[in-house]
């Protein structure tokens, strides 16, 4: 079957379907009318060890190497950051984040091939900086960064903080060609990390009125979809940001997952948001994109490969 409609309304494509919609996205994103929303699903895509954890769960077992918390949060990144947080201080914490994610994590072939086409957003959801390292590696001189961060440590109403390629604080407000939104904060230039459900009371309480959303990602969304890719939304927070960052944009609205994992909750999120699914392995589809590998590399890539 390439075409299957759930009960409750979510679109999943496959096949001959799930290829088609894949080279339309190839030239959306292309004519600059897409949006990358790129998860941590993404590095599990390298040819190479990625010395960075993969994923929330992956952020929560390094954490607990350091400091073991209670087994009914153990699993949970946000809620053992912060009883990292309460337990030895802020600065502990701070300090176990810069060190995880501390190993240059090293951009694929997608990150390059995205970090060439005239994009006006991208959305980097992960803290280990290969989007912003690609875009570098380009030689892009016409992109800023904007990434979340703590209130913990800020005086007044900051949301964000602003960066070129070069390491270098701007402006609040300056833009660019290309605008790299990295809502969770970045290890890269200054270790900024929302992690600890601290964090986000401010946020969580403000981002249904769209106040710690930037100004310029609300005005490059209007008039383009989204496509995520190495995102998973089995956590509320997870949800909640991809929600309000998608808020008011036009679609469409793609994903690429396996359909046969996705949670209850998966299901009703991707279904409320129009959010149809590309039903293939990561690495399949993303070599589709970039125009790389052949069949049998990409066979390969469908039963445990990589790209």
């Amino acid at each position: 079957m390439n075409t299957i409609l759930t009960s409750g309304h979510l679109v999943v494509v496959q096949d001959s379907f799930a290829e088609k919609l894949l080279d339309l996205l190839k030239e959306a994103l292309a004519a600059d009318a897409v949006i990358p929303y790129l998860g941590p699903g993404l590095l599990s895509l390298s040819s190479a060890e990625t010395p960075v954890p993969q994923s929330p769960e992956a952020v929560a077992a390094a954490l607990n190497t350091r400091t073991p918390a209670p087994s009914k949060i153990r699993t949970n990144m946000w809620s053992v950051a912060q009883f990292i947080e309460q337990a030895r201080h802020r600065r502990t914490l701070q300090a176990w984040m810069a060190e995880i994610f501390a190993a240059p994590a090293a951009p694929i072939v997608l990150h390059a091939w995205l970090a060439k086409l005239p994009l006006s957003l991208i959305i980097d959801s992960w803290y280990d900086g290969a989007m912003r390292a690609a875009l570098a590696d380009a030689g892009r001189t016409d992109v800023v960064e904007i990434q979340g961060v703590t209130r913990v440590n800020e005086f007044g109403d900051i949301w964000t903080k602003t960066y070129d390629l070069a390491e270098s604080e701007l402006e609040p407000g300056s833009a660019a060609k290309t605008v790299l939104y990295s809502p969770h904060g970045s290890i890269r230039p200054a270790a900024n990390f929302l992690v600890a459900d601290s964090d986000y009371v401010e946020v969580l309480t403000e981002i249904d009125i769209q106040t710690p959303i930037p100004e310029v990602v609300k005005e490059r969304r209007t008039n383009r979809g989204f496509f995520f890719v190495g995102c998973r939304f089995n956590d509320q927070m997870l949800r909640t940001f991809a929600r309000q960052i998608m808020k008011r944009s036009e679609g469409p609205r793609c994903t690429i997952m396996d359909a046969a994992t996705l949670t209850k909750n998966e299901r009703r999120f991707l279904a409320e948001n129009a959010i149809t699914v590309i039903d293939m392995p990561a690495g399949v589809a993303a070599a589709r994109l970039v125009g790389a590998g052949t069949a049998a590399e990409g066979a390969r890539t469908k039963h445990g490969g990589r790209v």
